[in-house]
């Protein structure tokens, strides 16, 4: 392919990157706030986030807790977030000896309680453990917010507050949710550790 070709395509992706971005911002930005205000006012009340996903979800939970456990950009206190798709011991063992779609709301029930908050991100919304663990944090009085895209699947009638990306393409609906992580714990950093 030649370098024009592969520029022109680079420049279409961009923009539609970037288009749904600001159509998602535009009309939820509102719900963004809300998330993380739901967020902020579990942690305050000694409650932590507990996130998951899967594959470039799993990424993302990930990202999204290191950047609260550690930092965003400025030296503070430690926040309390865990990613729920690091431990590759008992995601095996749960895997293997019980059922997949538990792998999630397992761990929920191990380390949740009544006050935390759940982050289901799935781009689909359909994803079986993501599901499950939905359906344990909310038996745990956990609250629950979704990431998700593609109109929000099962996933978005059963979290308390759904972020649903506009479209239907698994990488755009990713650069959004990581967009919405990186806007949500720099909202988080300000309001809990202020300068």
């Amino acid at each position: 392919m030649e370098l024009q070709n592969l520029h022109k395509k680079i420049r279409a992706i961009a923009e539609v990157s970037l288009a749904v971005k600001g159509r998602f911002f535009e009309e939820s930005g509102a719900e963004v706030a809300r998330a993380a205000q739901m967020i902020i006012e579990a942690i305050r009340a000694g409650g932590k986030l507990l996130i998951f996903g899967n594959g470039g979800s799993a990424a993302d939970a990930q990202h999204i807790a290191s950047e609260l456990a550690f930092k965003m950009g400025r030296e503070r206190a430690a926040l309390p977030a865990l990613a729920l798709t690091t431990d590759t011991s008992l995601l095996t063992a749960i895997s293997n000896d019980s059922n997949f779609d538990f792998v999630f709301a397992r761990q929920i029930q191990a380390l949740g309680r009544k006050g935390d908050i759940a982050l289901a991100i799935s781009t689909s919304g359909n994803s079986p453990n993501v599901i499950e663990a939905i359906k344990e944090a909310h038996s745990m009085e956990i609250g629950s917010i979704g990431l998700l895209g593609a109109g929000g699947g099962k996933a978005a009638g059963l979290v308390d507050l759904a972020l649903v990306v506009p479209h239907d393409e698994t990488p755009r609906i990713q650069e959004v949710h990581i967009v919405i992580g990186h806007i949500i714990c720099r909202l988080i950093e300000d309001e809990l550790c202020p300068n």
